[in-house]
């Protein structure tokens, strides 16, 4: 594996770009996995980057880390989004995404999060961009 997909499996927060009704960017921080060169992001369908990708399925997307040099390291993309409704799946993905961040599905959070969520953007990144100082 490669370090892109290597960093991309193991960062915590993506900042997902979105283009609104008014064509402006709609920035938003999530929580995602990445896999099978795809990514993956549980949502709600009445969010407004669901809304954005509706109407507009290229996205942009930004994982960063680091403020001092050696140790900045960042990957920003391009893709297509599409919108998983099927609830099986939606919650097999859900389930994993929140594994990433919580240690059980038992936590409350956990729990919360998992019933609020009712369908995942799935991105087919069609450009990378890498760089590190």
């Amino acid at each position: 594996m490669n370090k892109r997909d290597e960093f991309l499996k193991i960062q915590k927060i993506l900042r997902l770009s979105t283009i609104d009704k008014s064509n402006f960017p709609h920035i938003t921080p999530v929580w995602y996995i990445f896999n099978d060169e795809k990514i993956y992001i549980g949502t709600n369908t009445k969010n407004q980057k669901i809304k954005n990708i509706e109407k507009n399925n290229h996205v942009s997307f930004c994982v960063d880390v680091g403020v001092n040099s050696p140790d900045i390291y960042g990957v920003m993309g391009q893709g297509i989004a599409n919108i998983i409704l099927e609830i099986p799946k939606v919650r097999t993905i859900a389930e994993k995404i929140l594994l990433k961040y919580f240690k059980t599905l038992e936590n409350k959070s956990a729990k919360e999060l998992l019933e609020d969520t009712d369908c995942v953007i799935e991105i087919i990144p069609q450009k990378y961009s890498e760089w590190n100082y």
